[in-house]
């Protein structure tokens, strides 16, 4: 008879296994999209309320040896943040850690993608809301888009994949451009991703008049496209569909017009070392004050558990759009 323990899991009070845990390692970021942080905008964390690698590192580790096989690395913009190739190796050498990602906007991935391929990273989602330069600009305050071209290019190379293209796709803004969008991953064998605007903070609640119902968009491209529903290993919250005849997958990230709550598996961690355990509510937990103090790796595993009981059953976006004040930069994404 095996004497071996079983697997460690985390589960919620609604019975969801939570295996998937987003890392944000700062709330800065060298674009500045509409939907996103408010022009301006300079109430940061300051770098030493960030966690420090050794921090996070402690906090990844107990995540893992209760259960969680997949980390995610986000921000603001990841990048930002010095030295990360060095966090993905040291994370993805902690054993159990089956898949370790990164979120990005892609404008530093040429001079980065490489060594992340080499610390560990296997794949990336890559944020890009329009092909046009100008427009692109428009969005993000800025933003060049060359150099998310650049970027991906490099992804390419690195060997990180698949690459994801996120689009939030806005009415009045984007939207003509959701086909052109499909052609360009296409041809590049990416996975496309189109997202709801979210009413988080002043900056979600403004893009609200721009949003864009995807049940809609399915129906559109459904006319020039055959869709053959899909499933993507890793897939999260997206409901997937195959283009027939390629290698082509859109996925559709719906948080308002036909919500995923009831699959959830995630939670966020903060930059500050704050764990959100829903994007669309305020439930929280402060894990820096007590690495700090010098917790013990027990009484660290305790907090975490202790916090996944307070993971809510849903989101309100539809219900109480105002009631998340936070940026989603704040948050991790």
């Amino acid at each position: 008879m095996s004497t071996s323990s079983p697997t460690p899991t985390l589960i919620d009070p609604f019975q969801r296994r939570i295996e998937y845990l987003r890392v944000s390692v700062t709330d800065r970021c060298d674009l500045r999209c509409s939907y996103c942080m408010p022009k301006g905008f300079d109430g940061f964390h300051e770098p030493e309320d960030w966690l420090t690698f050794s921090e996070i590192e402690r906090v990844v580790g107990a995540f893992v040896r209760l259960g969680v096989q997949r980390i995610r690395l986000t921000g603001g913009e990841p990048l930002v943040r010095r030295d990360l190739p060095e966090l993905a190796a040291r994370l993805s050498a902690l054993p159990g850690l089956t898949d370790l990602s990164l979120s990005t906007n892609a404008v530093r991935l040429d001079k980065y993608a490489a060594a992340l391929k080499t610390a560990g990273v296997r794949r990336v989602n890559v944020s890009l809301d329009s092909l046009n330069p100008e427009r692109f600009a428009e969005i993000t305050g800025g933003g060049k888009l060359h150099k998310v071209l650049r970027g991906l290019d490099a992804a390419h190379a690195a060997g990180l994949a698949p690459v994801k293209i996120n689009m939030v796709a806005m009415g009045g803004v984007n939207d003509d451009e959701i086909e052109d969008m499909v052609a360009f991953c296409a041809e590049r064998d990416f996975t496309l991703r189109l997202i709801e605007t979210m009413p988080m903070g002043d900056t979600g609640r403004n893009a609200t008049g721009q949003y864009l119902n995807l049940q809609s968009v399915r129906e559109r491209l459904t006319e020039r496209f055959d869709l053959i529903p899909d499933i993507l290993p890793g897939g999260g919250p997206a409901r997937y569909y195959r283009v027939a005849g390629s290698k082509t997958t859109i996925g559709f990230i719906t948080p308002i017009s036909q919500h995923f709550c009831e699959t959830c598996n995630r939670v966020r961690l903060a930059a500050d070392g704050t764990l959100y355990l829903c994007l669309g509510q305020d439930n929280s937990y402060e894990l820096r004050p007590m690495l700090r103090a010098g917790a013990s790796d027990a009484e660290l595993e305790t907090a975490i558990r202790t916090a996944i009981g307070l993971k809510p059953e849903r989101h309100e976006f539809r219900e109480k759009p105002e009631k998340v004040i936070r940026f989603m930069s704040m948050t991790g994404g």
